[in-house]
C-alpha cells in the first residue's frame, strides 16, 4: 500500500530522435501557433512550471515541440495528449498523470483542449527566467519568453 507506483517514464532521448522533434517542429511553425498559457511558481526551493492549451473546436488538437530539457524533472499532466518520446509507441497522457522524466530530452506532443502539464524540479533560482535557463539552454526560443 506504501509502495511506488510504476508510472510511466521519459528516458534519455537518442540524438536521432531529437532531431525527429525538431523535424517536427521545423513543419510546425509554418502553421498557425496556439497561443499557449504558463504559469511559473518558485517555492521552497522548488520551480514549477504549468503549460495550459487553451479550449480547442472539438476536432482541433495543438502540436508542441519542448525545449531540449538537460535536467531530470517530475512532470505531472491533466487531460488527454500524446507525447513522442523517442520510444517505438507514443507515451499517452490521459487523466491526471505524475511522470518521471530524465535530463536529455526533447518530447514532441499533440494534446487535447484544456491539457495541463506542470514541470517541477529542486533548484536555487530566485527569478523564473534563472530556472529557465537552469533547465534548458534554449530558454530564448521558449513560448513563455514570448507571452505578450
Amino acid at each position: 500500500m506504501n509502495e511506488l507506483a510504476l508510472r510511466p517514464a521519459i528516458a534519455l532521448m537518442s540524438p536521432a530522435a531529437i532531431d525527429y522533434v525538431r523535424q517536427i517542429e521545423a513543419i510546425n511553425l509554418a502553421r498557425p501557433q496556439t497561443a499557449l498559457r504558463f504559469e511559473h511558481d518558485l517555492h521552497a526551493g522548488m520551480y514549477a512550471r504549468t503549460m495550459i492549451v487553451p479550449e480547442l473546436a472539438a476536432d482541433e488538437v495543438c502540436v508542441i515541440t519542448a525545449a531540449l530539457i538537460k535536467i531530470p524533472t517530475l512532470m505531472i499532466s491533466h487531460g488527454d495528449a500524446m507525447a513522442y518520446t523517442g520510444e517505438d509507441e507514443p507515451l499517452q497522457f490521459t487523466g491526471h498523470m505524475i511522470t518521471r522524466a530524465a535530463a536529455g530530452r526533447c518530447q514532441a506532443f499533440i494534446a487535447k483542449s484544456g491539457f495541463r502539464l506542470t514541470m517541477i524540479f529542486p533548484t536555487q533560482a530566485k527569478t523564473v527566467e534563472e530556472a529557465e535557463a537552469e533547465f534548458t539552454d534554449e530558454a530564448v526560443r521558449l513560448m513563455s519568453r514570448k507571452e505578450a
